[in-house]
């Protein structure tokens, strides 16, 4: 017993050296980034669009999680008992990584509809609307992290039992395998719907090629940063079904360590979306090209004769 009290300390050591490594960068990165992104989405724009909706909403996510970050890496050391403030942090915490999924995911949405269906984007999508999903997934997060199940663990950002909590299981499913079957559906629809545009200029291949980088970018960048914590969350779910304690210790390693690569995802959605927000003031040049294609094809389906008609 004694030599596997050892082990743990010194593994939980070596993860809390490692969350320092990863986190002190990601603070001094992600706070004058994310506040370089304000400034640019919320005065330099001048015109209000989907999409800076989305963005102003991510940073906000953003933002929430960096200021959750130093209060994490002191509970992690020092064992900090569950309390009101260990509560308070908690929720901020699991509230504003799943804001942020689900944001990315209604960019990928928002650019799927604008390119598939260009003549109906104008009425499908408006920045109210946007405001207005945004403002009821906040709540909804809010509401639900507050009504969670509290399992009464001892200390805080570290579940000691093995008892299984089904509403992580359903914050998994529902908070990133869904949203990631429908980053990569839109991102994919997007990308092949771009790669299939008649150019007719140098400026408009520029430009597709541009928004098929992004949409690439951020669809790798999603799948790497949040798919290995979530999937070892869901091999934690496991094991507390089975009961095997053995391998409490190293899933709780695993998700400590992928839970790094998540959160330094807020430092890379500034580097993203701030470049990308360059380019997307741009993007709906692309309308034209879309709505001039779907045009075209119309036309042909029209002036082409039914085959029933060649037939006879």
């Amino acid at each position: 017993m004694e030599n596997c009290t050892k082990d743990d300390n010194v593994l939980q050591n070596g993860i809390v050296l490692f969350q320092l490594i990863i986190y002190i960068p990601v603070l001094f990165l992600g706070i004058p980034l994310n506040t370089i992104a304000f400034w640019v989405f919320c005065c330099k724009l001048k015109r209000w669009t989907e999409t800076r909706v989305y963005m102003i909403n991510l940073m906000i996510a953003d933002s929430f999680l960096l200021f959750a970050l130093p209060f994490l890496i002191y509970f992690t050391k020092y064992d900090h008992p569950m309390d009101k403030l260990c509560f308070a942090v908690q929720n901020i915490y699991f509230t504003n990584m799943p804001m942020s999924i689900l944001i990315i995911t209604l960019i990928a949405i928002d650019r799927y509809i604008a390119i598939k269906f260009p003549l109906k984007a104008k009425i499908l999508r408006s920045p109210l609307k946007s405001a207005s999903i945004c403002g009821f997934l906040w709540i909804t997060l809010i509401i639900y992290s507050y009504l969670r199940p509290n399992l009464k663990e001892k200390y805080c950002f570290q579940k000691q039992t093995i008892q299984p909590n089904y509403s992580t299981l359903f914050s998994i499913i529902f908070g990133y395998f869904i949203p990631l079957g429908i980053v990569i559906f839109c991102s994919v629809q997007v990308i092949t719907c771009l790669k299939k545009k008649m150019v007719t200029s140098p400026h408009e291949t520029k430009l597709i090629g541009k928004a098929i980088h992004i949409v690439s970018v951020n669809l790798c960048v999603f799948v790497v940063c949040f798919s290995p914590f979530y999937i070892t969350l869901l091999l934690r779910f496991a094991v507390d079904v089975a009961g095997a304690r053995s391998l409490l210790s190293e899933v709780r390693a695993s998700i400590q360590i992928c839970a790094c690569l998540a959160n330094f995802n807020c430092c890379l959605d500034a580097f993203c979306y701030y470049f990308a927000a360059k380019e997307f003031q741009e993007f709906p040049s692309l309308f034209p090209i879309c709505i001039s294609m779907r045009s075209k094809m119309n036309q042909n389906q029209v002036s082409q004769p039914p085959t029933d008609q060649v037939m006879t």
